[in-house]
């Protein structure tokens, strides 16, 4: 069976930018990128006449900016998973892409598998942060939690492993698969196995969840 194309539409002010993520995003045979745009206005045009799989927006451009444009890709194409991609990484950001209904956020410092790997985790549903942001988030989000939660994180995470805790504790850094495998000398896949299972046992959606345990665990 020949796997499905995942249709990209990529909106940056800066053409050399938006021809630099095209050129990565099109060495994956299983992602198209279906129409470019230079401001958060064409980008939600674009995303109702193209119907994509994901929109990849940057924050600082003209007319809309990029967090602007989630809003309201999320009234004109409620279906479409968006991305925000940016060299800003100030927590305010990271926070008001996640509540307007983002798929995630990624810096544009982060390595062409990672951009990849992005997109296709938002076509397939799942919420994508990078690492750095992901730490922006858990720093965030840990401050005045409930005393009272660690107890509780603790006897959640006293079901897991040996292994999968210290798993678990990097994710708490903000950690990527592939340098937490450097830390743990494992590989990167089997990190990933890792992770999944971790979640899985926890009952957590998404890596930012499991971080924010992790802080209330002491780990």
């Amino acid at each position: 069976m020949t796997a499905k194309v995942i249709r990209v539409v990529i909106a940056d002010d800066e053409p050399l930018i938006r021809a630099g993520i095209r050129m990565i995003l099109t060495s994956a045979p299983d992602i198209e990128v279906v129409a470019e745009g230079g401001n958060g206005r064409e980008a939600v045009e674009l995303a109702r006449s193209h119907a994509p799989d994901v929109v990849l927006l940057d924050i600082q451009m003209p007319v809309m900016d990029g967090l602007t444009a989630l809003g309201e890709l999320g009234r004109a194409a409620p279906d479409v998973r968006a991305l925000i991609l940016t060299t800003f990484g100030e927590k305010e950001n990271v926070l008001r892409a996640l509540g307007e209904g983002g798929a995630g956020f990624l810096l544009k410092d982060s390595a062409p598998g990672e951009l990849i790997g992005a997109v296709r985790a938002a076509a397939a549903g799942d919420a994508y942060l990078s690492p750095s942001a992901t730490r922006h988030v858990v720093d965030q989000l840990a401050t005045g939690r409930v005393a009272g939660r660690g107890e509780a994180a603790r006897r959640r995470v006293a079901e897991l492993s040996e292994r999968e805790r210290g798993v678990l504790a990097l994710l708490g850094e903000g950690l990527s698969n592939a340098d937490a495998g450097r830390r743990l000398h494992m590989s990167e896949a089997t990190v990933k196995t890792y992770v999944s299972r971790i979640l899985a046992k926890l009952g957590c959606d998404n890596r930012v969840q499991a971080a924010l345990l992790a802080r209330d665990a002491g780990l």
